[in-house]
């Protein structure tokens, strides 16, 4: 595959940044305000937190550009390297310290485009021009148009944007399936356990509001929480076993603290994030976890309802007492055993969309580089749907 150096002026309609400021921001809106945080490493825009500016003030925000599709938005300030293509249909504007740049698309495929900011020479490239300040780092737009980006012939690129989509399309349709089991498990959950429509309930007398043969139970004396470890990034050995923070997975480390089957919780931080470990994991000191012979799925469940945030806290975070003070409902052996049963199907089938998930995303890793470079034919690489039939 041969390629060529091309500038981001020559194969860019344009590069522009919006207002240095922040508008007035709403829980709805004419339109998405693209900040830093809706800017995920992966390359998704998370819409679980979105602001929103009103259509009154959207000319204001948009008077530089008018995000459109197939735009890509990055970073340029503080946290750099994030990356995403404005998808159809999507009304949004320019946050502080995101820009976007609008490929052209008689030079490049925009897909093509947004992986190649994931490979290690364009990386290496921002490593290199970024400016560093007192307080953050910075890219500059000034001289961002003349980068450099090695670029095949256009059909060249549109396969391997082809055959690097087809990954992503996978892992995206995955992950619906996931969300899909989970919110199923939640839905029997509040049947049986708020509503109190489990198998039988209507031959069961309810005397305070709970079925007979059901207790009300505090958290500590259910399932007490214990503190992470601390473990700091530098000391951590490649390994198998998952590290948790209170934002997810932050590693992976040589050894475990606990086994299988443990319930992370959110200490500092993200206070009350939530997390299953299905493997042997790593619990840090910005979260609690909770032994896994005291787990289980309806547990888990459980803890979502629950308020972790208290209003009389002097110091952000969640506090173990206050924790281990928050009412649960414990049904009789009968109710429990029937309702594992039936989540656990739920629960391990995610558990495997999520591990295919992790290989196809370690696939995509591994060819992109090597696409990007030239150092592939890309004419016999096969989309991951076809090497699987």
């Amino acid at each position: 595959m041969t390629a060529t150096l091309r500038t981001i002026r020559e194969i860019a309609v344009g590069v522009y940044d919006g207002p240095h400021a922040t508008p007035e921001l709403h829980d709805e809106g004419a339109a998405m305000f693209l900040g830093i945080p809706n800017l995920l490493p992966d390359g998704r825009i998370d819409v679980s937190a979105a602001r929103w500016v009103s259509e009154r003030d959207l000319p204001k925000w948009n008077r530089r550009v008018t995000p459109q599709s197939k735009d890509i938005v990055f970073t340029y300030e503080a946290t750099l390297n994030r990356y995403a293509i404005i998808p159809d249909d999507f009304p949004c504007c320019l946050g502080r310290r995101t820009a976007l740049i609008r490929p052209d698309p008689a030079q490049v495929d925009h897909r093509f485009l947004f992986y190649y900011f994931f490979s290690p020479r364009w990386r290496a490239q921002i490593d290199e021009k970024t400016l560093t300040g007192a307080t953050v780092d910075r890219i500059p737009l000034t001289t961002f148009p003349d980068f450099q980006v090695l670029l095949p012939k256009l059909a060249e690129q549109e396969r391997v944007a082809e055959v690097l989509s087809a990954y992503d399309e996978l892992v995206a349709i995955n992950q619906r399936r996931v969300d899909l089991l989970k919110d199923a498990a939640r839905r029997l959950y509040r049947e049986w356990f708020v509503h109190l429509r489990f198998p039988g309930y209507e031959s069961v007398p309810v005397k305070d509001g709970l079925p007979q043969g059901w207790h009300r139970r505090t958290l500590g004396e259910l399932a007490p929480l214990n503190y992470g470890k601390a473990l700091k990034a530098t000391d951590r050995a490649a390994g198998r076993f998952p590290v948790y923070g209170s934002s997810g997975i932050v590693g992976t480390h040589d050894s475990a603290l606990v086994d299988a089957g443990a319930i992370v919780v959110g200490r500092k931080g993200n206070v009350g994030s939530l997390f299953f470990s299905h493997l042997p994991c790593f619990p840090i000191d910005t979260v609690f976890f909770i032994e896994p012979e005291r787990v289980s799925f309806r547990l888990f469940l459980a803890l979502h309802g629950l308020n972790f945030i208290s209003s009389d806290a002097a110091v952000p975070g969640l506090n173990r007492a206050y924790a281990h003070s928050l009412p649960l409902v414990l049904p009789d052996e009968a109710i429990g055993g029937m309702f594992e049963e039936a989540v656990a199907p739920l629960f391990e089938q995610a558990q495997c969309l999520t591990e295919q998930n992790v290989e196809l995303a370690e696939a995509r890793d591994l060819l992109l580089p090597r696409l990007m470079s030239g150092k592939l034919d890309v004419s016999s690489i096969r989309l991951p749907e076809e090497a699987t039939t």
